[in-house]
Order: structure tokens, then sequence, then C-alpha cells
């Protein structure tokens, strides 16, 4: 009886999470239909309200965006926007730190995880995984001498939160595995190791 509720609770809980994430996600965005006109929702054109219409209109002002931002006119007020934000005080270091993670983690030309890396956590004899992110730059290179690198040592079960450590190259073992294997490998606590020699 226990192998057997075990088995079922093995089968339900992914899915109910899974399911749970989804409605939370699907919900947030569909605020934005309440920051419409009346005469634009659903309810009023439809005469129901359509569930995720937030999600398809949130990837089409994404996009939209997306298209403005690239030509020389939408550049140039962007830069505007930008500039007028980092006028002001408190906006200022909270918009510049987030969009300078932003920038790093989703930009094409971008330096965070770039390789899967395995380090010596949180003391020598200790290993765990971490993530490439660049190297060390700033006043902080010309105090830290020799070859280093600057590496994201995630939390598991919850990868956002972690640390940041610059280490020696040589005490940095770069592993044959994809980003996304090793960060499976991390979520699911060293459960579900990567499959082959590339870590698909």
């Amino acid at each position: 009886m226990k192998k057997h509720l075990i088995t079922g609770l093995l089968i339900w809980i992914p899915l109910v999470i899974t399911i749970w994430v989804l409605k939370l996600v699907v919900d947030t965005l569909d605020q934005i239909l309440l920051l419409l006109p009346p005469e634009f929702r659903t309810e009023n054109w439809l005469g129901f309200h359509v569930p995720g219409m937030g999600v398809v209109m949130t990837a089409v002002i994404v996009f939209l965006t997306g298209i403005f931002a690239t030509n020389f006119f939408g550049a140039r007020l962007v830069e505007l926007w930008h500039e007028v934000l980092h006028r002001i005080p408190v906006v200022r270091s909270i918009y510049s730190s987030v969009k300078q993670i932003s920038d790093t983690l989703f930009s094409s030309s971008g330096q965070a995880f770039r390789k899967a890396l395995l380090v010596q956590w949180p003391r020598e004899g200790m290993w765990t995984i971490a993530f490439l992110t660049g190297t060390p730059g700033g006043t902080v290179a010309e105090h830290v001498k020799g070859d280093y690198l600057s590496v994201y040592v995630p939390t598991t079960p919850n990868p956002t939160g972690g640390y940041f450590v610059i280490v020696a190259r040589k005490d940095v073992i770069e592993l044959d595995m994809s980003v996304d294997a090793a960060m499976k490998y991390v979520i699911s606590m060293g459960v579900a190791p990567p499959n082959g020699r590339n870590g698909k």
C-alpha cells in the first residue's frame, strides 16, 4: 500500500505543481486586461472572459516593443527613456541594477551562464555545480592577481538564489554538459543526473 501511495504521489505532485505554476502565470498576465479600456476586453466583445488572453497580449506587446526599439526613432526614444530613469534618485539604483542583470541574462552577447563548472564549495573537498558568468573586472581585477573566474553557485532546489564567488581557474573543472542539463541536475538535487557524454 505504501509503495502504491508513493508511486501515485510521484505522478500527481509534478503535475499539480506544473498546473499551479501555469495558472499563476496566466492569472498574473491576465491582469493586464484590466489596464485596457472596457471596449477592448473580451467580456465586452465576446460576452465572457477568455483565460490566457493576458499571455497572448503580453507576447504581442513585447514583440511590438522589440520591433519599435530596433528602428532608429524607437532606439532614440528608448535611450531618452533610460536617461530620464537614471536621473531619478531611488529609481536609478533599482532600474540600473535590474537592467544590467537582464541585459546579461537575455542579451545575445551576454556573458551569463556560458558554461557549467565543478567547483569546491562551501569548503575544500566538497564539490558542487556552478556556472561561469565571466571574469573579474574593475577594481576587483586590480586586487585579485592571477587567472580568476567569476562564477555563480546556485542553491537547490531553487536556483534563483545563490552565491557569486571568484575562484582561480586552476581550481575549476569545466563539465562536458550543457547549461540546461546542469541546471536540471541542480534543481533535482542530484536525483536526475544528465545522460550521455555531453550531458543532454
